[in-house]
């Protein structure tokens, strides 16, 4: 098993530092690495003494105690803020020489690292930045720039795709660095360095980096097939792309949600005895202020606000009394009539006409933690909204009731908000997987914004929507054309087959969610049935879709239990972990029979086996591995 990084627990690394420091001290920075074989364990403490000194030492853990002095590094000098790499497997890193250094490019929220000094690249281990993109910043001297090139050839041997900042057409002086370019440039963010010159370079064959240095590296979904630009759908996202940052597959998915609610509940495919409408859920994955998120849902906005009839927007989703009652039936009930004292029927509330409704929700993070709340029915009120739109509680208190509901949703989020917030409850109920998750990312840099849509363009394009949205509202049941009937018969089983772990559950759908966007394609399309390059574009869509799950949840089991016993299983190595050290693991948090189910599934899903090793003078104990 390569060697790998894992979190230090504060009381461990207090008691480590207190066996090497006498006095008072803050731990700064930890974290803790492992050989190659998985076995000696290396801990790096950074401690800031009272007196204002530093102090950074490696020790060597054996057993209870620890050895001080200078031990070997068998994956050499590990990188600076090496936790933060690990955290953040597949992100884009800055080099540059020094701490100082990085540390001011993490304040501008970059990920950014350093081996040190010029010459500090020989003993450096750079497996942590394998396949990554990395922008190299060296110093202005010969130094500098002889160090950039040694890394430089490091990482092409490990896959990275490269760029270095031309130092000496910055007019820095000599030894300059780039906390003096911030220096030279107040009021610099994070977007003025892509501004800075920099050289390309070539990029050999590929290297994975150690799997104990990344969380199941997944790589980053491949942009949109062409074929799901397909017909009005297409032309709308290629018309806004060029003037907006945001990713193509945020503004299509979107497009996509937004043309189904605006439809409303008449069309369907019928699958036995289900009916599969236009309304579609969509959850945009991507960084807090830099994915562009938002931006492109304004765009898509800019555009179908202008159709005639557009449903009610709102924003808020906390309950699903709250969700339902946006939607409700008219509400009657049973009084005695003042003069006749017979039992009549009286309205009391109109109830809403339009059950159209388009949630948009820029935090869904806080909806996902009102649906964990106890007793809160927003999960099941929403996936009720996906499946039959009858929305009800059958409660003495509660008798409101929303029949024919059509609820789209769009929600914001970041991965790691997601997979912190998803339940294994979200996942098991089969909440998540009526979501089409969409990782998105800006798409290119306009420093000014794009230039807006031209009003006869909206225009034209608001005609057109409105023909289609007229002609769909006058269809029922939307067949298959012959050619469809044959792509789907051939796709199905592939789409129905399913994935293991968390993956499998929050892509369950993938049939029914292809269905519902070949009927969305083919209502703007204005076509009399479902063809071919419906299909294909939904298809399309799914697959990124599905490769936005593969790289959100990688591998996860959507145990919480059995997953952190296999992150550390996987960096104990050929060493295991026994029975006693697996409860440690959780502080004795977690009950024997909890650890022993979450085992139980890692082992039959064949992640794990375990082993009986004999015990001097006990009973032989039993000892978990990775397989």
């Amino acid at each position: 098993m390569a060697g790998g990084v894992i979190p230090v627990p504060r009381d461990e690394a207090r008691r480590l530092a207190r066996s090497a420091i006498r006095g008072e001290f803050q731990p700064e920075a930890l974290h803790a690495y492992t050989d190659e074989n998985g076995e000696a364990i290396y801990w790096r403490i950074r401690a800031r003494l009272a007196d204002g000194g530093k102090w950074i030492r490696p020790m060597r853990r054996s057993g209870d105690t620890c050895e001080l002095g200078e031990p070997e590094f068998p994956l050499g000098k590990p990188l600076y803020r090496l936790h933060e790499l690990a955290g953040k497997p597949n992100a884009p890193c800055w080099y540059v020489e020094g701490e100082n250094c990085a540390d001011t490019l993490a304040k501008l929220g970059l990920l950014a690292t350093t081996a040190g000094g010029a010459t500090s690249d020989e003993r450096a281990d750079f497996r942590p930045l394998a396949g990554r993109a990395v922008t190299i910043w060296p110093d202005n001297d010969a130094a500098g720039i002889g160090h950039a090139e040694r890394v430089a050839a490091k990482l092409r041997a490990l896959g990275c795709a490269i760029e270095r900042i031309d130092v000496r057409a910055l007019g820095l002086p000599v030894g300059g660095d780039v906390v003096d370019w911030l220096r030279a440039n107040p009021g610099a963010t994070a977007a003025n360095l892509t501004t800075v010159p920099r050289v390309r370079e070539k990029t050999e064959s590929r290297q994975e980096a150690p799997a104990a240095y990344r969380q199941e590296r997944n790589e980053w979904p491949e942009p949109l097939n062409d074929a799901a630009f397909y017909g009005l759908v297409g032309e709308i996202v290629r018309e806004i792309e060029p003037q907006t940052e945001a990713d193509p597959a945020a503004l299509l998915v979107q497009v996509l949600v937004a043309f189904g609610a605006l439809v409303g509940r008449g069309p369907h495919v019928r699958v036995e005895g289900d009916e599969h409408h236009g309304n579609l859920f969509a959850l945009l994955v991507g960084e807090t202020a830099k994915a562009r998120k938002g931006t492109s849902w304004g765009r898509v906005r800019e555009v179908f606000s202008r159709a005639e009839d557009w449903p009610n927007v709102v924003t808020g989703l906390s309950s699903g009394e709250g969700l339902k009652w946006a939607v409700r039936d008219p509400i009657r009930r049973i009084e005695r009539d003042k003069k006749t004292r017979n039992a009549v029927e009286v309205e009391t509330d109109a109830g809403v006409r339009d059950k159209r409704l388009l949630v948009v929700e820029a935090e869904f993070a806080q909806v996902l933690r009102q649906a964990a709340r106890a007793g809160n029915t927003l999960s099941a009120t929403i996936r009720s909204a996906w499946d039959t739109g009858r929305l009800s509680t059958l409660t003495k208190n509660d008798t409101v009731t929303a029949t024919g509901a059509h609820i789209s949703i769009i929600g914001h989020i970041t991965a790691d908000e997601l997979r912190a917030e998803l339940t294994a409850t979200d996942s098991a109920n089969g909440f998540a997987n009526r979501f089409l998750f969409k990782c998105a990312r800006r798409s290119k840099v306009l420093a000014f914004g794009g230039q807006a849509i031209p009003k006869a363009t909206v225009s034209r394009f608001a005609e057109r929507i409105a023909r289609a949205v007229g002609k769909a509202r006058e269809r029922g049941a939307v067949e298959f054309t012959d050619a469809a009937r044959q792509t789907w018969a051939t796709v199905y089983p592939t789409l129905s087959e399913g994935h293991p772990s968390l993956l499998g559950a929050v892509t369950a759908r993938a049939e029914a969610q292809c269905l519902r966007m070949a009927l969305v394609f083919a209502l703007m399309d204005e076509a009399e049935a479902i063809d071919q390059p419906h299909l294909f574009a939904a298809i399309a869509v799914w697959e990124r879709a599905e490769a936005s799950a593969r790289y959100i949840f990688g591998s996860a089991l959507g145990d919480p239990v059995a997953d952190d016993i296999l992150r550390a299983l996987r960096v104990a190595g050929s060493a295991g972990m026994t029975r006693t050290a697996i409860r440690d693991l959780f502080k004795r948090h977690q009950s024997a029979e909890r650890i022993g189910a979450a085992l139980e599934l890692l082992r039959r899903r064949g992640f794990v086996k375990c082993d009986t090793r004999p015990a001097d003078g006990g009973r032989p104990s039993e000892v978990w591995q990775c397989v």
